[in-house]
């Protein structure tokens, strides 16, 4: 099946987003639901088409445009954006298919803290978020993102072996970096959600290896615990609900993600930490679990094979609720289309029927070699 040909075709149904609200109420929605935190560029031209792609070219924006008319292609109920272009400086560093995570850091000691360019989020307009004023269909909402997250900035400012040493030699130190990525992070979050057609944020911040967090439990609930739930309590202030993503293997601090911080979802679930379907069964009722198809399963297996599992973790789910259909961390380019599309397919042919028509004939076709 060529990319040109496994695209079925925009989905026809409305989005709705408070189909995802029941989701993350831990509630079984009226019909199935995607969830992703992001795809990618080449897609996201492909199914909005080349004249959409000419109309935004060079406008302000541009990239929130691209997503909203994106992901309503795809059956999304949301689009993920960033509120606007406010980031924490860092060095320029080595594009590479693996980064350290020890290059490009700024701060090794209070001097250099004292002289780090802290922005301040208000001085940069949101043009990500105001760029959907005029695009958005009726029954959608932006879900805004973070410019990565309080542990994720720590590291990048630090440096990971430097961080995991400052936290015996200096812990005031990593406690002031801390606060300062915090607190810009929760104001950032807060500028968004004064506008009405955010319906949520995404708390992007990875904790953790395949095997542990990045850092022992007892500093993670000392420096970085405490602003995620500042960051959720903003949401809930405002009545919006909060959702983590963090890879990594993070049992260890489950009941602070649930019961001290108040996620109402959790993204991003690997087969080789904990496969989906068993998160879910230790999970469900308690957070709403978004996403999960293994990234590696559904590059390495067949379409069918994903549609299989896909439709297996929306029966799992079905009348339980809580659970959004997406994979288990993102969608880059790597990822064969055909193999997206196919677990789509698993949501959206409850909802249109060119695409259970794509279902359908997927289901019968001859399992072919994966790859």
């Amino acid at each position: 099946m060529a990319i040109q040909n496994a695209w079925p075709g925009p989905v026809k149904a409305e989005p709705d987003f408070s189909e995802l609200l029941k989701v993350l109420r831990r509630q079984p929605p009226s019909r199935p639901v995607l969830g992703e935190l992001f795809m990618n560029g080449p897609l996201y031209d492909l199914v909005i088409g080349p004249e959409t792609v000419k109309r935004i070219a060079g406008k302000p924006g541009r990239e929130t445009v691209r997503r909203i008319h994106a992901f309503r292609a795809l059956g999304y109920d949301y689009a993920t954006v960033a509120a606007s272009d406010f980031g924490f400086p860092r060095k320029e560093i080595a594009h590479a298919n693996t980064i350290s995570l020890n290059e490009g850091t700024m701060i090794s000691d209070r001097p250099s803290f004292e002289r780090y360019p802290w922005p301040d989020p208000e001085s940069f307009p949101l043009h990500g978020v105001e760029a959907a004023r005029g695009e958005l269909p009726d029954g959608m909402k932006l879900i805004v993102i973070g410019p990565c997250g309080v542990l994720e900035n720590l590291v990048r400012m630090v440096g990971y072996e430097t961080l995991c040493m400052l936290t015996y030699d200096d812990p005031e130190l990593v406690g002031a970096i801390s606060d300062a990525i915090g607190s810009r992070l929760v104001k950032y979050y807060q500028l968004a959600l004064q506008h009405d057609y955010v319906g949520a944020i995404w708390a992007n911040d990875d904790w953790g290896f395949k095997t542990q967090t990045m850092l022992a439990p007892e500093d993670m609930r000392k420096y970085i615990v405490p602003w995620h739930r500042r960051i959720a309590e903003a949401a809930h202030a405002a009545g919006r609900p909060c959702i983590m993503h963090s890879c990594g293997r993070l049992h260890e601090v489950t009941e602070d993600i649930i019961g001290v911080i108040g996620h109402d979802g959790k993204h991003s679930y690997e087969d080789a930490i904990e496969p989906v379907e068993q998160a879910y069964e230790r999970l469900a009722g308690r957070i709403a679990v978004i996403g999960g198809i293994d990234v590696d399963f559904v590059c390495r297996s067949t379409p069918q094979q994903v549609h299989e599992r896909s439709r297996g973790m929306i029966e799992r789910s079905r009348t339980r609720g809580g659970y959004a259909l997406g994979t288990g961390n993102s969608v880059p380019e790597y990822v064969p289309l055909e193999k997206y599309f196919a677990m789509i397919s698993a949501v959206n042919r409850e909802r249109d029927d060119t695409w259970a028509a794509w279902a359908e004939e997927l289901e019968v076709a001859p399992a072919r070699t994966a790859g």
